[in-house]
């Protein structure tokens, strides 16, 4: 009997602390897709404000930038970063794909640089301490929800989908009541995707855990995911609490 009570005390310390150990774990895990993220909206923010201030001293440049066919070009350009991320992760290195996700992310600072001319600096600094505590917030129900969010993602998928389409079509259109539409519909998607992908992030680290190979490309994929959900909320959030020039 007392060798089985110590039998017993014995595997209650190991699970214990396989538990702990494993707590560790996604806490570094979820903490390294978190520093990659805000290192990324950094470096997006350095670009935005850097070719914004040039732009403004050199009107050739600021037409260039946001007048000429260029701004097509600039404005589709991190698409395609993320496409190489999404569908080359496997086959590039931890070390060439970290290059390409701060590449993609000075892109995206140089692609959305216009709000500078556009919105007061007021207004883009409060707008995206909003966008921060909203993020904040709804990354925290998806890490600490005891609810299966995975039924939202097909559903916020094509919204998405949806709302891309809307997008490009107003490009053309130049709707107001469109665009209106558009960023409601914007923010709730998503800010549905940030709690959604907080959940998946968490979920998936039992398959990553152990391979550190797997680990890195992940935490960068997780990264580019929670990145791109904070930049469009802050973009569509943007249209109702930025004030213009």
């Amino acid at each position: 009997m007392a060798d089985y009570n110590e039998n017993q005390v014995n595997y209650g310390r190991a699970t214990s602390a396989a538990g702990v150990e494993y707590d560790a774990g996604l806490r570094s895990y979820m903490l390294g897709i978190y520093n990659y993220m805000a290192l990324a909206l950094a470096v997006t923010g350095i670009a935005a404000l850097g070719t914004a201030y040039f732009a403004a001293n050199n009107p050739a440049v600021a037409n260039a930038l946001y007048n000429s066919p260029l701004r097509y070009v600039i404005m589709f350009a991190p698409l395609a970063f993320v496409m190489v991320l999404s569908f080359g992760i496997n086959r590039l290195s931890t070390g060439t794909a970290q290059m390409i996700f701060w590449a993609f992310s000075a892109v995206m600072g140089v692609s959305i640089s216009w709000i500078f001319m556009v919105f007061t600096g007021g207004s883009i600094v409060q707008t995206f301490f909003v966008t921060a505590a909203a993020f904040g917030g709804l990354s925290l129900y998806g890490y600490t929800t005891k609810r299966n969010l995975s039924g939202m993602g097909s559903f916020l998928v094509m919204g998405l989908i949806g709302l891309i389409i809307a997008s490009i079509v107003n490009l053309f259109l130049a709707s107001s009541a469109l665009q209106f539409a558009i960023s409601v519909i914007g923010v709730l998607i998503f800010a549905g995707l940030t709690a959604y992908d907080t959940q998946r992030l968490k979920n998936e680290y039992d398959m990553v855990a152990g391979h550190a190979e797997v680990m890195a490309r992940q935490t960068l994929m997780g990264a580019l995911s929670l990145y791109l959900n904070f930049i469009n909320m802050f973009m569509f959030l943007l249209q109702f609490l930025g004030n213009r020039e």
